[in-house]
């Protein structure tokens, strides 16, 4: 073949290389468009939406310099970077995580062609439109997984480069660079020098000596990244305690029954839940250890067989039980609260099954003679997008997954928590109230629902069983100032208000610096008559968040309460520094400087200025707002406006049931209609 034909033949390779490449990734596109669509679920808040390193307060030094927040430094990194420039729209995270599975689709493409894998573009486009990958896809926090997977096999196909020409050695440290990029995405890549053991065996049919020690780098990552996430996982995130005690042989047998499971997900992937059923293996049946004797006869005979006719299923088994190592019960990790399987725990080691399973549709294709070659290719492909396609409206938001869950998992306590959360933040209080009663109905100790539960029946009114939820919650986490502290409120609602004082205190006890709990014991000391210990409450609440403007307007009223005028304003003041819009530190400081008893302190015109801010706030329908408005023309001397906004705020407080506003009103128009304002003779209390 002449030079120019040679060129012509490479043109042409390259060529048809970019379109195949163009229908995988457009054939991924069709089959996740519904995700445009789609918003933000269960934890994205954690990691992205209220994540502080993100949003803040925390700074993007805290991404890589702690855990503080959730741990995947370099996915955290993509978030924060995204966040400044779209913040928390949901479509650019959701178009990044369908583009890096795009990518991933192509690099493994890549890579099976460098294996010299059968039909590599077709396990490529198998793994790509798999449903079963659609939890990784769908769900923004999981960029951990398409985004680690980029640089996995990114790792992988530089090194098996670098291996047909060792001398490069830039590709052999891009290849290292690559890994680390991998594992600082999602820990759960740590497996990677493992995985290229077995693929320079696949490529050379053997391992020698000078293979382990170009391993050494990549071992060093591992153990490192391993350790840390161990860690992570039982000090940080919190896989300790009762849930997670199983015996070695249960850890054993449940890693055996989620090969299994993963396996025949991939072979069947009906149904494919969110949050699968928790499993309960128990030793002492027979039963029970037939998952793990199949893995082992199977496992031996593909040993055996391992340079024979059963070569390719040996490498892909073995790949695939390698790389789901990490997430099997060997080790605590967090959602094993849950289940000890998920859709996403597999995203990386399901390529190696389904590339063996591209090898053999690919095979079997060439050998039907009578029908087109890429008849076979198309309808597995149909139907596999198809079944995203459909899998992936599961995903468009919390309400709609969760209840997809329920639907399949009905006894799943998590879910049933999660959309009662859901449906309280859409105002669907009754439904709310059901779904944490269901979660409560199948874990009776399931302390977070007994609290939320609790707080919305407070905030229906429903004082006593309310109480009893929040005695519940105590009962089960006795050193929970939270519970403690809403317990009080609810006691003080009732009434109650010496026991309501000593669940403050307990709360304080527990947490000094419990700033909400401080605010509520003043409160109720205000209420008692106890002017000076609210204001040493709230003077130590000052200390620990002084740029709290609550603070400084709660203690501004304390203050003000207490005929220490000046010092209130000063307090008020604060308070609009901090938070311009803070209401009742806008109210309470036109009220002070509209009918403070001492002349040096009025002042009419801002007083006017801060009450029609606030009533303009509250759409002119407050008659709390519209009393101290008429108090605050008539130190301006404006009497035709003050009597207009008295007579408003009267109608407004007679129809809403306010008697004391009412007769304020009352009692101050005669002033008024006589031209005189309003001024406190004595401390007034607002």
């Amino acid at each position: 073949m002449t030079l120019s034909g040679q060129a012509a033949d490479r043109v042409v390779k390259i060529a048809r290389g970019f379109l195949l490449a163009a229908v995988l990734v457009f054939a991924i596109g069709l089959g996740y468009s519904r995700l445009r669509h789609a918003g933000f679920i269960w934890d994205d808040e954690q990691h992205l939406t209220q994540n502080p390193v993100i949003v803040g307060p925390l700074s993007f030094t805290e991404i890589w310099t702690s855990a503080r927040a959730v741990y995947y430094p370099f996915v955290l990194t993509t978030f924060w970077i995204l966040h400044k420039f779209v913040g928390l729209n949901p479509l650019p995270y959701h178009l990044l995580n369908v583009a890096w599975h795009a990518l991933s689709a192509v690099l493994l493409w890549r890579v099976l062609v460098q294996l010299r894998i059968r039909g590599a573009w077709l396990g490529a486009a198998i793994w790509a439109l798999h449903p079963v990958v659609v939890q990784s896809v769908a769900w923004i926090t999981e960029m951990k997984n398409t985004q680690s997977a980029v640089f996995y096999l990114l790792a992988i196909s530089l090194f098996l480069q670098w291996r047909e020409v060792p001398e490069r050695r830039l590709l052999y440290w891009l290849s290292v660079i690559s890994f680390a990029a991998a594992i600082t995405s999602k820990p759960s890549t740590v497996m990677l020098p493992v995985v290229l053991a077995l693929c320079m065996w696949w490529r050379d049919r053997k391992l020698v000596w000078r293979d382990f020690r170009a391993l050494a780098p990549f071992l060093l990552v591992s153990v490192v990244a391993g350790a840390w996430t161990i860690w992570e996982q039982k000090f940080h995130a919190g896989a300790t305690g009762p849930e997670w005690v199983q015996t070695p042989l249960q850890r054993i047998l449940i890693s055996a029954d989620a090969i299994w499971f993963y396996l025949f997900k991939l072979v069947w992937p009906y149904p494919l839940i969110f949050i699968y059923q928790r499993w309960n293996v128990d030793p002492a049946r027979p039963l029970a250890y037939v998952p793990l004797i199949a893995l082992v006869i199977g496992g031996i005979v593909l040993l055996v067989k391992r340079n024979g006719r059963l070569r390719p299923v040996f490498f892909a088994f073995a790949y695939f039980v390698i790389t789901l190592f990490p997430v099997l019960d060997f080790f605590d990790v967090y959602f094993f609260r849950y289940t000890f399987v998920s859709d996403h725990f597999q995203y990386l080691a399901s390529m190696g099954p389904l590339a063996l399973a591209g090898a053999a549709v690919w095979t079997a294709g060439n050998r039907f003679k009578s029908v087109p070659r890429l008849a076979l290719p198309g309808v597995v492909l149909f139907v596999l997008g198809a079944l995203t396609f459909h899998q992936t409206a599961k995903y468009l938001d919390a309400v709609t997954l969760y209840r997809a869950t329920l639907a399949a998992n009905p006894g799943c306590w998590m879910v049933d928590y999660n959309l009662a959360i859901a449906l309280k933040d859409r105002g669907e209080l009754e439904d709310a109230i059901l779904h944490y009663r269901r979660a409560i109905a199948s874990r009776a100790d399931y302390a977070d629902a007994h609290f939320n539960l609790a707080r919305l029946l407070l905030e229906k009114g429903e004082l006593k069983e309310a109480l009893n939820h929040y005695r519940r919650t105590i009962e089960i986490r006795p050193s929970d100032a939270d519970s403690h502290n809403n317990y009080g409120s609810a006691l003080r609602e009732l009434g109650q208000n010496d026991n309501a004082k000593r669940e403050y205190e307990i709360a304080l006890t527990l947490q000094p610096d419990y700033v909400e709990a401080r605010l509520n014991l003043a409160a109720l000391l205000l209420q008692s008559g106890q002017t000076s210990e609210a204001i040493s409450q709230l003077e130590a609440a000052k200390r620990i968040q002084p740029n709290n403007s609550t603070v400084h307007a709660s203690l501004g009223n304390a203050l003000m309460k207490s005929g220490r005028m000046r010092e209130a304003v000063a307090e008020f003041n604060q308070a609009l520094q901090f938070t311009p819009d803070d209401l009742g530190a806008i109210n309470s400081l036109a009220w002070l400087l509209a009918t403070a008893p001492d002349a040096a302190m009025r002042d009419g015109a801002r007083a006017v200025g801060l009450a029609e801010r606030a009533n303009e706030i509250t759409l002119h329908a407050d008659p709390i707002i519209l009393h101290t408005l008429a108090a605050a023309y008539a130190e301006a001397g404006r009497f035709e406006d003050a009597l207009v906004a008295a007579r408003r705020g009267m109608k407004l407080a007679n129809q809403n049931g306010k008697t004391a506003v009412y007769d304020a009103l009352r009692d101050e128009l005669p002033l008024y209609e006589l031209g005189l304002p309003y001024h406190q003779a004595t401390v007034h209390q607002r």
